[in-house]
């Protein structure tokens, strides 16, 4: 589920930090540092309607508000944003006090919680629903193994060295997928070598599932959201609330926990 941040941050740095990035991502290759920089001081582009710098700069300032305010559009009324925006910026009469400003805030990012809060369940509910349809069929498949948790487990290969047990560190190679077959992590993504993790620092369900597989063996491990991330999934994570979890993971080795 994506995040969505109530509180807006400061908007000329942000259309600056975006301009700088957009210039870096589009700069032809083989450009010299010369004309790059004679390109970024004072140089004015050709858009019809924004004739000049300011007019163009002013433009990109409000296209990064605008993305700012993207995910909570459906709550503004957007002529009276504006409105806001400028009475603050004329530095007049307002017509609320800041005290009064506050208040409102406060009010509204209640609300805006709740909302949030309210989606967030209502999709963990129908999460919850479809894998546990999913895992009853996929317990009848040969050779997927279920526990009394919950978790489902498939001997892709058995190797033959020792079980991780207690809190256990263990270098891993794996590669993570949602049920509709979609890649959200591995360590492919991550550069290729396997990665250490502490048995007590993973999510449940990982940690039951590596501690049956001696080192060298190959697993595939369905994880139920009771046993993942549950409802309350890490901000930007890539995976709704609830999601039942598919990783093929490798253990590579057993290795000392570090501190």
């Amino acid at each position: 589920m994506k995040s969505r941040s109530l509180i807006l941050p400061a908007a000329l740095a942000s259309a600056l930090l975006l301009a700088a990035c957009d210039k870096e991502a589009v700069k032809p290759k083989g450009e010299s540092a010369e004309k790059s920089e004679t390109a970024n001081s004072g140089s004015t582009l050709n858009i019809p309607g924004l004739k000049d710098e300011k007019a163009q700069s002013s433009y990109v300032v409000g296209m990064t508000l605008g993305k700012q305010m993207a995910e909570i559009k459906g709550e503004l009324d957007i002529d009276t944003v504006v409105r806001g925006l400028k009475d603050e910026l004329a530095g007049g009469a307002k017509k609320v006090t800041d005290e009064q400003a506050q208040e409102i805030m406060a009010g509204f990012m209640e609300r805006m919680q709740a909302k949030m809060m309210a989606e967030q369940m209502a999709a963990a509910r129908k999460n919850s629903e479809e894998g546990q349809k999913f895992m009853e069929e996929n317990a009848k498949k040969e050779g997927v193994k279920t526990t009394a948790s919950g978790l489902q487990y498939q001997v892709l290969e058995e190797g033959k060295g020792a079980r991780p047990t207690g809190n256990d560190a263990v270098k891993v190679k794996y590669t993570g997928t949602l049920l509709d077959g979609t890649v959200f992590d591995s360590t492919d993504k991550n550069g290729g070598e396997p990665a250490i993790l502490p048995l007590d620092r993973v999510i449940p369900g990982w940690a039951e599932g590596l501690r049956l597989m001696p080192v060298g063996s190959k697993y595939k491990l369905w994880i139920p959201g009771n046993l993942g991330y549950g409802e309350q999934v890490p901000p930007g994570a890539p995976f709704p609330p609830n999601a039942t979890l598919v990783f093929e993971v490798e253990l590579v080795e057993i290795v000392k926990a570090p501190k």
